[in-house]
């Protein structure tokens, strides 16, 4: 007689968090510093792409990633990228200087490119990663959809990556702008598994920090942010200076996620109140619930 397989919340959250991710900018080196004891050693830990940050200032933020013990995930910002010469400039810096073989890839955000690279696509069709060195490639994922682009351009983007990743036999993994409803998530994982993306998906969430700040960075990324979403992070939206943790959101997921349906899945945590006070509540989180 055939047996049906469940999954228990433990399970499912240690799922989520096993092998959780990180983000930091380049001036967030001492803030690592200090968060380091409480990451997990190998915790992927990816490192923007930010304007006014210049190419050294990243460079030694991802070494220091490296000297801690953590695996560093670069941005490439496409449209940032002024010339092949500056790509193969930084890939080298990848290759050499950090010694990772793990980027990430990103239109970026000004409307035109500022060189020969209109999108994250087409550094990736260069096939200047691959003989980088690179192994591993971060892309974007959009559960709620973009403010600026459609959801058919953002899907048709998510295939045409997934089949020239594939066919270069470089491994990917997608990693998702923050949210805070659960709902749109696991619909769109549906969505693309039933599509035949397969790689692994990092779901961002909003690590702990003021109602305040959280709405700040949700109105930037255009993500929804009304009171019956902020009620899942346990909270107010009236009591802006309050600390809102992703407690219920995190344990909703958990709730949720069938890996028949929903493929690999972990979370990419934002740390918009900190890196320490993020990476302290991952691991308070995971010892009250038996991770």
């Amino acid at each position: 007689m055939a047996t049906t397989m469940t999954t228990s919340p433990t399970d499912s959250l240690g799922r989520l968090l096993n092998d959780f991710s990180l983000e930091m900018t380049a001036k967030d080196v001492e803030k690592l510093e200090e968060a380091a004891r409480v990451i997990p050693q190998g915790t992927h830990i990816s490192v923007t792409f930010l304007p006014g940050e210049d190419f050294a200032a990243r460079v030694n933020a991802a070494k220091a990633v490296k000297r801690l013990g953590f695996l560093p995930v670069p941005h490439l910002s496409a449209r940032r990228i002024k010339s092949q010469a500056e790509l193969e400039q930084i890939l080298d810096a990848v290759a050499n200087d950090i010694q990772t073989d793990h980027v990430f890839v990103v239109a970026g955000d000004p409307p035109k490119p500022e060189g020969p690279y209109e999108d994250a696509l087409a550094i990736i069709n260069s096939g200047l990663l691959k003989q980088a060195g690179v192994r591993n490639v971060g892309v974007s994922g959009y559960p709620e959809g973009h403010p600026d682009i459609s959801r058919e351009k953002l899907d048709r983007a998510l295939l045409d990556k997934h089949a020239s990743l594939r066919e270069q036999g470089l491994d990917y993994a997608i990693m998702t702008q923050f949210g805070f409803d659960s709902d749109p998530i696991f619909s769109w994982l549906e969505r693309i598994r039933a599509e035949g993306v397969d790689a692994p998906a990092r779901i961002g969430v909003a690590g702990p920090a003021s109602v305040k700040t959280l709405l700040r960075f949700a109105a930037r990324c255009g993500v929804g942010a009304s009171a019956k979403v902020m009620s899942k992070y346990g909270t107010s939206i009236l009591n802006l200076l309050n600390t809102a943790g992703p407690d219920p959101l995190v344990k909703e997921m958990a709730a949720s996620l069938d890996p028949a349906r929903h493929g690999e899945v972990m979370l990419h945590f934002y740390p918009f109140g900190g890196l320490k006070k993020t990476a302290e509540w991952v691991a308070d989180f995971k010892r009250s619930q038996g991770i």
